[in-house]
C-alpha cells in the first residue's frame, strides 16, 4: 500500500511523526505536511502565490506557508510517484467531532484526497497523550481496507480516545453530533495599546446522543463517521422550489 500522509498540525507534530512510523511497518509512506501548525484552515487552497517544499533528510516534504490541502494536492500530483493508493490524514492533536469537521485541516487533508479519487482517512486523537493507540487503530484499518476495500466514495473521520491501548472498548460507526454555537472572543492589549483579538474555544455540545460520534469517544469507543463531500441538503429541495415559485428577479436595477 502506497500511502500519502499529512496533516493540520505541521510536519514536526508528534501525531503525524507516531503515525508514519507505524505505517511504514507495512506500507510506503510519503509525509507532505505543513512547516507549521495550520490548524482550523479548513478547505483553504493557496491560489495567489507559489509554494514552496523542503524535503527532510528521512525524506518527509514540508510544504511553506502551505495549507493541509495544498499538501494533499502537491502530494497527489507532484510529489509522490507512482501515485498514492489512499490518502491519510492525522494523527491530529484533539478530537474533530460534531461541527468540527467544518474547520478541521485534517479532515480537509481527507476531503481533498477523496476529491482526488482516492480512499482518504482522516484520524484525530481526543487529547495529547496516547499517540500510539490512535496509530495502532488507524493501522488496524488500513490492513482492513487492504483486505476488503471500503467502496462507499465516502471519507472516514477516525476520533480516537486518549486511552492505552489495551483500554479501548471497541469501535463504533457513528454520525456527526452538533455545539451550540461558539460565541467567545478574547480580547487583550498589545504593548502600544493596540486591541488584538483571540477566537475563543467550541461550543458546548449540543447534540450528543447515544449514536453521536461524541457519545462514543466519551464511552471509551473508536468513532467512525463516514462523511461526504456532497453538501446539497437534498431535503430542503422541493421547500426552495416552493418558495422560489412566485419570486421574480427585478431586472429593473
Amino acid at each position: 500500500m502506497r500511502i500519502l500522509l499529512s496533516n493540520d498540525d505541521g510536519i514536526h507534530a508528534p501525531g503525524i511523526q507516531a503515525l508514519a512510523r507505524a505505517l511504514r511497518e507495512f506500507a510506503e509512506v510519503q509525509v507532505v505536511a505543513p512547516d507549521r501548525n495550520r490548524s482550523g484552515a479548513s478547505n483553504s487552497l493557496t491560489l495567489e502565490s507559489p509554494l514552496r517544499t523542503f524535503q527532510h533528510a528521512n525524506g518527509d516534504i514540508a510544504v511553506q506557508m502551505g495549507t493541509p490541502t495544498d499538501c494533499v494536492f502537491l502530494g497527489a500530483h507532484a510529489l509522490m510517484r507512482p501515485r498514492p493508493d489512499i490518502v491519510v490524514s492525522g494523527v491530529n492533536a484533539g478530537p474533530n467531532l460534531g461541527d468540527d469537521v467544518i474547520y478541521s485541516g485534517t479532515v480537509a487533508a481527507a476531503m481533498e484526497g477523496r476529491h482526488l479519487g482516492f480512499p482518504a482517512l482522516a484520524v484525530s486523537l481526543n487529547g495529547h497523550q496516547y499517540y500510539e493507540t490512535a496509530a495502532a487503530v488507524a493501522c488496524s484499518l488500513l490492513r482492513a481496507l487492504m483486505r476488503e476495500p471500503l467502496r462507499t466514495g465516502r471519507i472516514l473521520n477516525v476520533n480516537v480516545p486518549d486511552l492505552p491501548l489495551a483500554e479501548i472498548k471497541g469501535i463504533r460507526v457513528t454520525r456527526c453530533g452538533s455545539r451550540h454555537p461558539a460565541e467567545s472572543v478574547i480580547e487583550q492589549q498589545d504593548p502600544r495599546g493596540n486591541t488584538l483579538y483571540w477566537i475563543g474555544p467550541p461550543g458546548e455540545k449540543c447534540d450528543a446522543g447515544p449514536d453521536t460520534d461524541f457519545a462514543a469517544v466519551e464511552q471509551g469507543y473508536v468513532s467512525v463517521t463516514p462523511l461526504q463531500v456532497d453538501l446539497t441538503a437534498r431535503g430542503a429541495q422541493e421547500v426552495v422550489t416552493q418558495w422560489l415559485a412566485d419570486v421574480e428577479v427585478d431586472k429593473s436595477w
